[in-house]
């Protein structure tokens, strides 16, 4: 870990398989805490997984589809803010979906602990109940109704840091095998802030200042980018032109990822990025 760090290194995640042994992830935070670094957790108890492709509930019974619980998530977070308290550790968990999960991230503030989370785009807009083929499957999965109520309020309180998209790219030959057969994962970059805007801020569940903070000044100081997050003298020239006015309709074909596997396709949406500029270098312009 300290040579990752003298290279650049800002933080060390498991991301994509949860630490299945409380040792392992126990000397890990001991080691980040002695380095001042952030372990990054994907949480996720494996015995608890159920080989399930969506959330366990009533509308997986009815679609005949294996669930994966809620406490798949939350067990870990449970076991891990318990190793926080006793290595002192920074700690963030990655796309957070259920509200149990929430109550434990909020205890854990109120604590003083040092643990922070993030929450997707699609988590805070759709539900399981949104799952209609392979595109609408991801880990953690779409949740109920009531979690995704609890993750707004995460974000409106300040329980939730940041917005992360999990971006997570696959073929649509891949994602045509139907929910069960079908990898685990959305694309979100290129629909994150329209989707949010709309969904959130246009229905004054946030504000725009919100969602700024969520997606750009928040991040930034979480992860210690420095000159990065602000439009500031002295920062990084990292800027996006966004039209919030402008209604259009989401085309995945439209996009410039290679992944086009999108919930999202054929939705309208309002706030489309016109042009964006990377360290003072505009990279993208459609104006």
């Amino acid at each position: 870990m300290q040579a990752l760090l003298e290279l650049g290194a800002v933080a060390f995640s498991d991301d994509g398989v949860g630490v299945q042994s409380s040792e392992v992830m126990r000397a890990a935070m001991k080691k980040a805490a002695e380095l001042g670094t952030m372990i990054v957790a994907h949480t996720e108890d494996n015995s608890l997984k159920n080989a399930g492709s969506v959330h366990q509930g009533k509308y997986a019974e009815k679609m005949g589809w294996r669930g994966i619980p809620s406490a798949c998530e939350y067990a870990q977070v449970e076991r891990d803010i318990e190793l926080v308290r006793e290595t002192g550790c920074r700690y963030h968990i990655c796309h957070v979906s259920t509200k149990e999960t929430i109550d434990f991230v909020r205890q854990a503030k109120k604590e003083g602990l040092k643990v922070s989370c993030e929450i997707t785009p699609h988590h805070l807009t759709l539900i399981d109940e949104d799952v209609k083929d392979g595109n609408g499957k991801m880990n953690p999965p779409l949740r109920s109704r009531e979690d995704r109520e609890a993750l707004i309020e995460a974000i409106k309180d300040g329980t939730a840091d940041i917005v992360a998209t999990d971006h997570a790219p696959h073929t649509e030959e891949e994602k045509a095998r139907g929910v069960e057969k079908a990898p685990f994962g959305i694309v979100g970059l290129e629909t994150a802030f329209a989707v949010l805007y709309t969904k959130l801020v246009k229905t004054g569940k946030i504000s725009l200042k919100r969602l700024q903070e969520v997606m750009a000044e928040v991040p930034a100081e979480l992860f210690g980018l420095n000159n990065k997050g602000k439009i500031q003298a002295g920062y990084d020239a990292d800027l996006v032109l966004i039209d919030i006015d402008e209604e259009y309709v989401i085309d995945p074909e439209g996009f410039k990822s290679m992944g086009k596997n999108t919930p999202y396709g054929g939705e309208k949406v309002f706030g489309r990025v016109l042009w964006t500029m990377v360290g003072g270098k505009a990279v993208y312009d459609v104006r």
